[in-house]
């Protein structure tokens, strides 16, 4: 999936069960847990690849 695929996954759900704010190694094990589980996960980063 493309980043504007992506995108306009996001523009139709409106309902999140997470949303982790920060990419860094504990936000992405925190969204990769909740997906896991079958929770609706929204992980929000500042840039396009994670810095730490």
């Amino acid at each position: 999936m493309n980043r504007n695929e992506m995108l306009a996954k996001l523009e139709l759900t409106k309902l999140w069960d997470f949303i982790i704010i920060g990419g860094g190694a504990t936000g992405i094990g925190c969204a990769i847990e909740a997906a896991s589980r079958g929770y609706k996960t929204l992980l929000l980063e500042q840039s396009d690849f994670a810095k730490g």
